[in-house]
């Protein structure tokens, strides 16, 4: 029996194929991926992406060709509970106000992209256990703090419910901005099992916020 011979259209029918197959195999790989979420002002607009990968910070032009973003007006911002990982890029201290605090964080990176000195103000922000720091010209290399609690387990939710007899445990974080100057290392404390943050910290700011007695026990961390 003579061989069949690889015709031109059989070679160029299988290269199409072949092509194909990677783009899909490609596409699934991408898209079983977690997006994070990608905040940013520039030239007095604020821009929320999804990226699929990490952006290096304070590129603009590079955030908004990798990532898939939408421009937001400030009076159309919402607070909302990020369940994925949060970046923000900032250069004042005004966007982190307006989206930080008492909004829900559960793994944030915060990048100032400024040169303009900080000032002194704190931000209160639920369910944060994972934090990574970045002054782009800064003194200090990037920094990272993780917060847990002695009872703390893997599969432990950042307000986790144990039963319905027990106490609700809930995570809340005071951040200093003039840590973004640059002046010494990132440090934090925590303090745990306070029933009642007003009687614990009476000289803490948004104290009128914890006023309502509730069953809570909460975790109360400083970075500074």
């Amino acid at each position: 029996m003579k061989p069949i011979p690889f015709s031109a259209f059989s070679f160029w029918l299988a290269l199409i194929l072949a092509g194909f197959l990677g783009i899909h195999i490609t596409g699934s790989f991408v898209g079983s991926q977690k997006n994070h979420t990608l905040i940013f002002t520039k030239e007095n607009t604020i821009r929320n992406c999804s990226c699929s990968a990490d952006i290096r910070d304070c590129d603009y032009c590079l955030a908004n060709l990798m990532c898939n973003c939408k421009t937001v007006l400030p009076s159309t911002m919402e607070k909302t509970t990020y369940n994925n990982h949060l970046t923000i890029w900032f250069t004042d201290t005004s966007l982190l106000e307006m989206l930080l605090n008492f909004t829900r964080v559960w793994d944030l990176k915060l990048s100032f992209c400024g040169t303009t000195p900080l000032p002194t103000e704190y931000l209160a922000i639920w369910g944060l256990r994972k934090l990574r720091v970045n002054k782009v010209k800064g003194r200090f290399p990037e920094q990272s703090v993780t917060i847990s609690s002695s009872s703390n387990n893997e599969k432990e939710d950042s307000l986790a419910v144990h039963n319905k007899d027990r106490q609700m445990l809930a995570y809340i974080s005071f951040l200093d901005t003039s840590l973004f100057n640059g002046y010494s290392l990132l440090k934090s404390y925590s303090v745990e099992n306070v029933s009642s943050i007003t009687e614990h910290f009476p000289s803490l700011l948004y104290s009128d916020v914890f006023s309502t007695p509730d069953n809570k026990s909460y975790v109360v961390t400083f970075i500074y």
